[in-house]
């Protein structure tokens, strides 16, 4: 069955230009075969005049879910190493080269550098995203780096040396693990960027950290870039838990699956299809799934718990799409919680230092409301 080869380019369009509006799906039983053929004349190369983020590159849709990018010019050539805690002045590059990481540090900032833009984790700025606090972006850092030098695993591999070989895209793929309380439940978190490529500082590890800061056990998964590998790697993320679920320590009932922007329609689709509708064994689908900032609307009685949030001055992602389609689950009895922020425009992640914080403690009440 087709699933998203072809949306991922309307999506990056619709994002890169800023416009009030996102896709819309009007059938309760459209499918992601009706997805790609709807939208399979799409021209993903269209974003490429339209991208107004100022630290943004361009670069085709086939190009992002089909080729690896280059990465053999990283920012290294005068990356300095401290056994310092970072600060706002450390610089990005030394924390993606910091010898604690190994070969995963490259995967903590987007491995296309075409879309985030800064020298030092203070000054980091991610396309498409707002309300970045420098101050998160260095304890998550700093969090990273404490439990992997206190020998605590935080990266697992998702696919085998054998997959990565045969499909090279794949050695840009993972979980960062962080971790709660043995035997808690677990959460996903899937980062917006349009399906070009993956925020996880701002709109996927702010979240697992505060998540594990409650007691459950967090993961921050990063895919590659295109809606249907997306959807894939999630599931197969998914899959990873299960199959290790004892020595992660952690309880596969009721899982959740968050996200923003695009990582918020990749939970929304795997919330629905399961990961079975991907490629993967089948599994128990979520307990429930959390939403930021997209204009999704395709909806059916598949569909688990939903909480979703949006700014009311987001440019990108309708509320009035989000808020319909929610009230559209809950005439066929799926319970729902939705929720507008003055002022906030897209991409505002755990929303520190804005109208929004604290939203993250509803979303978790919500979904210890579905155990």
């Amino acid at each position: 069955m087709k699933k998203l080869a072809a949306v991922s380019a309307l999506i990056m369009f619709f994002c890169a230009s800023g416009c009030n509006s996102d896709i819309n799906f009007d059938s309760t039983s459209t499918s992601l075969s009706t997805i790609s053929e709807t939208y399979a004349e799409s021209n993903a190369n269209s974003m490429d005049s339209n991208r107004s983020a100022e630290n943004s590159k361009p670069a085709s849709t086939e190009n992002a879910s089909s080729v690896p990018p280059d990465t053999t010019a990283e920012k290294v050539s005068e990356s300095v190493i401290s056994s310092e805690p970072y600060t706002r002045n450390t610089r990005i590059s030394d924390v993606i080269n910091d010898p604690v990481f190994g070969d995963y540090g490259r995967l903590i900032f987007p491995v296309d550098e075409g879309y985030y833009s800064g020298d030092t984790l203070g000054d980091l700025r991610l396309t498409w995203y707002n309300n970045i606090d420098p101050d998160k972006t260095v304890e998550i850092a700093n969090y990273m780096r404490s439990h992997a030098e206190a020998g605590n695993v935080i990266f697992y591999d998702i696919y085998s040396d054998l997959e990565k070989a045969a499909d090279p895209w794949k050695k840009d793929t993972g979980l960062f693990f962080f971790k709660g309380e043995p035997g808690a439940k677990f959460a996903v978190c899937s980062a917006g960027g349009g399906f070009a490529y993956v925020g996880a500082m701002q709109d996927s590890f702010p979240h697992a950290l505060e998540l594990s800061k409650r007691g459950y056990n967090a993961f921050a998964v990063i895919y590659r870039p295109g809606a249907q590998t997306a959807c894939e790697d999630l599931s197969r993320a998914i899959s990873f838990i299960f199959e290790h679920a004892e020595e992660l320590e952690v309880d596969t009932d009721c899982y959740s699956l968050w996200g923003g922007s695009a990582g918020a329609r990749m939970s929304a689709w795997v919330g629905s299809y399961g990961a079975e509708g991907f490629g993967e064994h089948a599994l128990p689908h979520a307990g429930a799934v959390i939403m930021q900032y997209t204009g999704f609307s395709e909806y059916s009685e598949n569909d688990p718990p939903t909480y979703a949030c949006v700014g009311d001055s987001d440019g990108i992602a309708n509320r009035k799409t989000m808020k319909a389609r929610l009230d559209n689950m809950n005439e066929l009895g799926i319970d729902t919680e939705f929720h507008v922020y003055k002022g906030l425009r897209h991409g505002f992640g755990i929303g520190t230092g804005t109208v929004a914080e604290g939203w993250l403690d509803d979303a978790v009440k919500f979904w210890e409301k579905q155990f």
